[in-house]
């Protein structure tokens, strides 16, 4: 008998499906770096931070105050620009003479700019360094309108200043009335000359009583009486008989008393001559 060998060869005789079944796959293995867990950087931000800042703050410090002496230069020019007509440059100049003998960055501009401000014909000031050595001032003056009483003058905004030498101010209407009515008496000034304007007539004295009456002198000597209330209505009904009755004997009346709902009363020059009244026609 001869046995034969054979040498079965790899799958042979085996079924596709037992292959099937037998097989395995073979998967790439991740790297470490992969499956490990990522570090978090916020938390790192967030604790550096605030080193970072302190880092920088304490260096712009550091570097400021070494190069401060070499950039504070004494002051060396000053610089005064508006339109100046009640006061002079050498006033203000020497006005501010404590405040720059000091360095650049050493002087104290509010303080300077509230000295300036003191003085009675300055409005507003405005101050300011400009590098490197130099400190610049612009001013507004007051711009008197009136009087007010015998003691100071009333600016465009009702407030009163009151400077030295007032007589060289005798030709400015005159306006009376509680100090707490200053710009309420500016604001009657300036409607009233509005109005009386197309007239020919200008203010030259109004009086606003304790007790709210009015009372105007006009330029021409005509004296105008009003009482506390409807100051515009009444002024529009002088104009109205002004221009109905009054007008061709003007030159003879002292004074007109509006404190009438329909009418005035008219008080002639002439003392012999008895107030007359005037009433406004009736409208048809």
């Amino acid at each position: 008998m001869v046995a034969t060998l054979r040498h079965n060869q790899p799958g042979f005789g085996r079924s596709r499906n037992a292959e099937q079944r037998g097989a395995s796959r073979l998967v790439a293995e991740e790297p470490l770096s992969t499956r490990l867990p990522r570090p978090s950087l916020g938390l790192l931000k967030r604790i550096l931070w605030p080193f970072l800042l302190l880092g920088l703050g304490f260096g712009t410090y550091e570097g400021a105050q070494r190069l401060l002496p070499y950039a504070d230069r004494p002051i060396a020019k000053v610089s005064v620009k508006g339109d100046l007509s009640y006061i002079s440059q050498g006033a203000v100049q020497q006005r501010i003479a404590p405040f720059v003998g000091t360095t650049f960055f050493q002087v104290d501009l509010a303080d300077m700019r509230h000295e300036l401000e003191t003085m009675p014909w300055i409005a507003h000031a405005e101050v300011r360094r400009v590098w490197p050595d130099e400190i610049s001032i612009r001013l507004e003056e007051q711009m008197p309108i009136a009087r007010w009483g015998d003691e100071a003058l009333l600016n465009n905004q009702g407030e009163a200043f009151a400077p030295q030498d007032l007589a060289n101010y005798d030709n400015l209407p005159r306006l009376y009335g509680p100090k707490r009515a200053q710009q309420q008496v500016m604001q009657q000034y300036q409607m009233f000359s509005q109005m009386l304007r197309p007239l020919g007539y200008t203010v030259s004295r109004l009086e606003m009583h304790e007790r709210g009456s009015w009372y105007l002198t006009t330029g021409q000597g005509l004296e105008l009486v009003f009482g506390r209330d409807q100051l515009v209505e009444k002024m529009r009904r002088f104009m109205r008989l002004y221009d109905q009755v009054l007008k061709a004997q003007m030159d003879n009346i002292a004074r007109i008393d509006l404190r009438y709902p329909n009418g005035l009363a008219v008080a002639w020059r002439d003392p012999a001559v008895a107030a007359t009244p005037v009433t406004e026609p009736a409208k048809h």
